[in-house]
This record gives structure tokens, sequence and C-alpha cells, in this order.
């Protein structure tokens, strides 16, 4: 009987080590090595896939190399294709995450089913037959897609050859196991070989290949952290599941754009886009509220308008509490922190808590005076005008500072109809004529609250 081998993996970067060690050698991370039996593979063994493309090592010269279009895929699925930088590259390995039940599964398939593309959808996690009764609640036309149960990678990829599809989506990649190794599905060196394994197919078939992978409960991607290195565009789908909207995010894209963002409306038939988010996430209230604002965001190219609500009362403990739902808390004590010793407001005293509507969580240091204003809104009790709304960064002196891209939050408002932007005076090239809603020049805070509450 052969000796059974074994390694320890860091579960953070996969360095493999042969004996366990407190500290991880590669990412200096603790107690992040796991043993786990490995097997080498055979290098008589031939991949089922097809032989390797044999390249010239020769090096050349970089202007004698012919660079490759990158020809994509466009697929129906409009926020889909914005997010990836216009659709699916030829040969491309896409990552997505998410938590479980926000809706991976669910996404794929709508974009498998409405692709009008040969689509092969492996799964190592449901059956035939639950993934057709989930097709049948999704809305789609004449679908060429077709449905594969399988772990083992070899004979996912015998399945490929033969049928040819366009592009492939495995769900997830936790659950394939190769052959090469003897480890369990959804270990550090399995996920790490399948990977690339995948990878190594869709490079040379020119396949592209869509992965779902689980997450930690810090909300990371499980699985080494190379696995995000590996292939070429990682995506974020995330939201809140008590909340109809999920956005979906790109942290790494090799062919395009980390600042794209795409918005879906959860429903029984499936995911829907959200072509006019700003319509949607402003809600409409019959009166005046105190606390309210509206501030004009940026993800990416595309504005958004978004509503901020705000609550400040007195402490009932000795301690005030601070507390904020999709925004910084940090960035809100410092905030706070402007107020009270520039404009001499006295919060430091009041609790203080701070929500943005729809679940959706922002980092545009953009939204800084919609939620000075909203904050101050509530303190003194007065409603700021539902058709009033902001563009400016605050900085630590109180100074209202100019935000990029100035022109389309402007536009992006006077097309949903508001009378008045309070933008900074400092963005240049800015002329009233140009635009049918009233622009509000301000340098500091005490001019926006002079004009809001006089």
């Amino acid at each position: 009987m052969a000796k059974i081998k074994s390694a320890y993996f860091c579960q953070n970067c996969g360095t493999e080590t042969a004996k366990w060690l407190g500290k991880c050698p590669g990412c200096n991370e603790w107690n992040t090595l796991v043993e786990e039996i490995v097997q080498k593979e055979n290098k008589t063994d031939k991949i089922l896939h097809g032989d390797s493309f044999k390249k010239n090592t020769k090096p050349h010269h970089i202007n004698e190399i012919v660079p490759l279009e990158n020809r994509r895929y466009k697929l129906a699925n409009k926020e889909f294709n914005r997010v990836l930088g216009g659709g699916i590259v030829v040969g491309s390995l896409t990552l997505i995450g998410g938590e479980p039940g926000i809706g991976k599964s669910t996404l794929l398939l709508d974009i498998a089913l409405n692709s009008n593309l040969k689509v092969l959808y492996v799964s190592g996690e449901e059956s035939e037959e639950q993934i057709k009764m989930r097709a049948d609640r999704i809305k789609h036309n004449d679908a060429n897609c077709f449905l594969l149960t399988e772990t083992n990678t070899q004979n996912i990829f015998q399945h490929a050859k033969n049928l040819a599809p366009d592009f492939i989506i495995v769900d997830s990649i936790q659950t394939l196991q190769t052959p090469s190794l003897e480890s369990s599905a959804g270990s550090v060196s399995q996920v790490r070989e399948c990977t690339a394994e995948m990878m190594r197919y869709a490079k040379e078939t020119g396949v592209p290949i869509i992965l779902i992978g689980h997450i930690t409960k810090d909300g990371s991607i499980a699985g080494p952290k190379v696995l995000e290195h590996m292939v070429d565009t990682v995506l974020q789908f995330e939201g809140d599941r008590n909340h109809l909207y999920r956005l979906l995010r790109s942290i790494k894209n090799r062919f395009g754009s980390t600042n794209e963002l795409g918005i879906y409306e959860m429903t029984s038939t499936g995911l829907m886009e959200v072509e006019n988010p700003s319509a949607v996430l402003v809600s409409n209230h019959d009166g005046e509220l105190s606390g309210v604002t509206i501030a004009v965001t940026m993800e990416g190219t595309r504005p958004l308008l978004i509503e901020i609500q705000a609550l400040a009362s007195s402490a009932a403990y000795g301690t005030p509490q601070r507390s904020a739902t999709g925004f910084d808390l940090r960035r809100l004590n410092m905030l706070l922190a402007v107020l009270e010793k520039k404009c001499g407001f006295r919060i430091g005293a009041k609790d203080v808590f701070l929500n943005i509507t729809g679940g959706i969580k922002v980092d545009d240091p953009s939204i800084d005076l919609a939620v000075v204003c909203a904050i101050l809104s509530s303190n003194v009790d007065l409603s700021i005008d539902s058709k009033t709304c902001f563009a400016g960064e605050v900085g630590l002196s109180g100074e209202i500072r100019p935000v990029p891209r100035i022109e389309q939050r402007i536009f992006e408002a006077e097309k949903l109809g508001y009378d008045r932007i309070f933008i900074s005076k400092h963005n240049k090239g800015i002329v009233q004529e140009k635009y049918n809603i009233e622009l509000i020049l301000v340098s500091k805070v005490e001019d926006v609250l002079k004009n809001l509450f006089g």
C-alpha cells in the first residue's frame, strides 16, 4: 500500500508547507494552516479537454507582438453587460460571490436562459429537477441551455468538448473535485487546482466560464486568496434579503472598469433589471418630513439619486449612540465633529441615526453635504424642500469641496424634475444657462444652512 502523503496549506493565501506552523510564512496570518492529503499528478496523464497549446517560448520584442482584440458576447442582461465592461470576453474566467440565498444561481440561470447562446450550466449542488423548477419561474423564450449535474472536472471537460457550448456556468467551484488530488471537495488545494484547470480550459478553447463562489462569514470568497488572483473578473452580488434590491459590483476586472454597478429587483419571476434606479430609490412622501434629503451620487458612469434619512434626538443614556446603515460610521463621526466645531451645533450629546434607503451601501464622499443637511434638519425639526438635492464633499474645516462628473449629476437631477441642487462653487466650468435646474453654489456649510433654514 502506498504511503499517504500530506501537506499543510494556508486557507488565506494557499502557501504549502511540509509541517504545521502557527504563522503562515507567505501572508504572516496566524492559525490558517490546515492539513490535507495530497497526491502528485502523474506527468503522463493527459487532460481530457484536449492538447495544450504549444507556444514558442522564444522572447519577442513588444512591438512585434500583435495584440488580440477582446471579442465579447453581448448578453441579453444589460446590467450584467455593464458591470463586465460591455459583455463577457471570449476565453475569460469570471468569479461571482455573494451570501447564501442572495440570488447568485437565479441570476446566472436567468442569463443562461435569455442569452440566445448555447450554454452549459453545470451544477454540483442541485439536481436537474430543482434547476428546472427554478427555470420555469423565470421568463424566457426558446433557451438553448443544457443542464449537467457533475462534480468531476474531467467529466465536465469531456461533456463540454462534445457539446461545444458558447460559454459555461459552474455552480459552484467549491463543489468540484479533480482526480489528480485525493483531498475532499471545498478544500484549499481542490479549489485552487479546479480553478487552475478551469482557467486552462477557458484560455485554450476560448470558451468563457463563469464560476459561482461561496463566501465566508466575514464576507470574503471562500478558499485561498490566490483564487481571486487567478481569475480575470471578480464580481460581488450583494444586498439585504429583507429588501427587494440586489447590487452587482465589480471588484476586479481585467477587461473593464471596476466602478460600474448593476441593480436588480427580486421578484417572484426572478431578478428583474432596474433601468432607472434613481426613480426607485427615492420614495414619494405625501408631506414634508424633517431629516430627509436627496443626494446625487455616482456609481461608475451611472448617476444615482438616493434618499438619506437622519434622526437626531436627546440621548436617553449617558453615552450618545451613533448608528449608520449603508454609510461609513467613521465618516459620520467626522461630519458630526465638523458640525460641532465649525458650525456651533451641540450634537455631541445627542443620539444620531443615519439610514440610506433601499438597503444599498454608498462610499461616495459626494453625499457628505446631504448627510449633514439631513442631520441638521432632524435636529431643528424643519423639513427641506423635496425638490432640492445635494452634491458636495464636506472637508474638515467645513468647506464644500468639488466632486467629479458634476455635469452628469446635474443632468440626472434635472431629468427627474428637481428644482435646485446645491454644489460647490469650486466646480469649474459650470454655467447656469446650460441647465433648467437652479444651481446654488456654496463654499461652506454655513452658506447652505442660511439658504435652507435662514
